[in-house]
């Protein structure tokens, strides 16, 4: 079997905001093919990835779908940036790994949790994720301490007994705070309105839902520090990207709070990876299988992270393809943690691009039996997206 050409997909979701998911599909000689994608849908950065795959793409034509290995280590070494690369050229190798893995599971006609040696559970726990910004059809805003405690309450009614929220994105007023003015120290007007918001969370939800403090690296190490002293009592999960990604910073931040650390949607690689490791400034690592290298990659973070007794949260913010990517990755997996359901999966846009729609039932999610990954590329999406062919 041989890879014959391969597609590279620039969605058109039709947001008022920027959100240019990029995907491919890679064609085989036998009729098979698969879907990947590269993970940098938001932000800037989409064109980029786009080009990246298209660049990947000329090197693998010909080759045989099934080595996945053969194929990742070569765009590692033989590319020259991807070595110790970032964000860019490990979505372009992502999208590519993940399009070889969907194409063995059909060969293969399994799952691809069985590929990565079968089922360690059933169901997998999920989380509701930036809630901050409601958690239904439409991106809200939500501002009152009155506001987080509502949707949390409604999180908790529908079944989950685990939220993520951005306590710090917006101001009193609704309006997007300006990261810079979150540096270096936390005046006491901006720390007391997030610590409101935590507390009206904790009050409507009780003791029995978990809360995730999501921070998206926007305060520094002093004022991460400052928050989350503050926000302890609360009983926190977890503390997400609490700073800009650096192990040294991770562990003197680890060092003074008494929460669990989360960190790795912006850490690229088991090279990344390795230093939280050994210093144990992690206790969750979220690697993302669109920015990080893919299957291939992101099954060996995992391994190293089990290790350490470090837990694996997958980063999921892209569409309902990687979303349903994660699930065979946190069946499979020993040291998972839970899963993340990210408010964009409830939406119209994203939930047109692929041809199912896996939501939770009760808090809890399992991964698709269907051969490979599960889902796929709608005809409609292909049809309407900006399309270059590799081969």
């Amino acid at each position: 079997m041989k890879i014959t050409k391969v597609e590279v997909f620039e969605f058109d979701c039709h947001t008022p905001f920027p959100y240019n998911p990029i995907g491919c599909r890679i064609y085989t000689d036998t009729g098979l093919y698969g879907d990947g994608e590269a993970a940098i849908s938001y932000g800037v950065g989409a064109h980029a990835a786009s080009g990246m795959i298209q660049d990947l793409a000329q090197l693998i034509v010909g080759m045989n779908p099934l080595e996945n290995e053969v194929i990742w280590n070569k765009l590692h070494k033989s590319t020259f940036w991807a070595q110790n690369g970032g964000p860019i050229v490990f979505s372009g190798i992502s999208a590519i790994d993940i399009a070889l893995w969907d194409i063995k599971g059909k060969y293969y006609k399994a799952p691809i949790y069985e590929l990565l040696g079968g089922k360690q559970r059933e169901n997998l726990r999920c989380y509701a994720s930036q809630i901050q910004s409601g958690f239904g059809p439409k991106h809200l805003r939500m501002i009152t301490p009155e506001d987080y405690g509502a949707i949390a309450k409604h999180c908790a009614d529908i079944g989950y007994d685990a939220i993520k929220i951005d306590y710090l994105v917006f101001d009193r007023n609704g309006n997007t705070v300006d990261p810079q003015k979150k540096l270096c120290y936390m005046d006491h007007d901006t720390l007391q309105m997030a610590v409101d918001r935590v507390k009206a969370t904790r009050e409507a939800v009780g003791d029995g839902v978990d809360i995730i403090v999501e921070n998206h690296s926007n305060l520094d190490a002093q004022t991460s520090i400052q928050f989350a002293q503050a926000i302890e009592k609360y009983r926190i999960m977890y503390f997400e990207e609490p700073n800009t990604p650096s192990p040294k910073t991770a562990k003197y931040i680890r060092e003074n709070i008494n929460i669990p650390i989360a960190n790795g949607e912006r850490i690229f690689s088991r090279w990344e990876y390795q230093p939280y490791f050994e210093n144990m400034s992690l206790q969750i690592a979220q690697p993302d299988m669109g920015t990080c290298g893919g299957v291939t990659e992101v099954k060996k973070i995992c391994d190293m992270a089990h290790c350490y007794d470090i837990a694996i949260q997958a980063h999921v913010c892209g569409t309902p393809l990687s979303s349903t990517l994660s699930l065979h990755l946190e069946t499979a997996i020993p040291n998972f943690i839970i899963h993340e359901h990210h408010l964009c999966m409830l939406h119209k846009y994203n939930i047109d691009l692929c041809v199912n729609d896996y939501q939770p039932v009760n808090g809890q999610m399992k991964a698709p039996d269907l051969p490979g990954i599960g889902n796929e590329w709608t005809q409609k999406a292909m049809d309407e997206a900006k399309k270059v062919t590799i081969g």
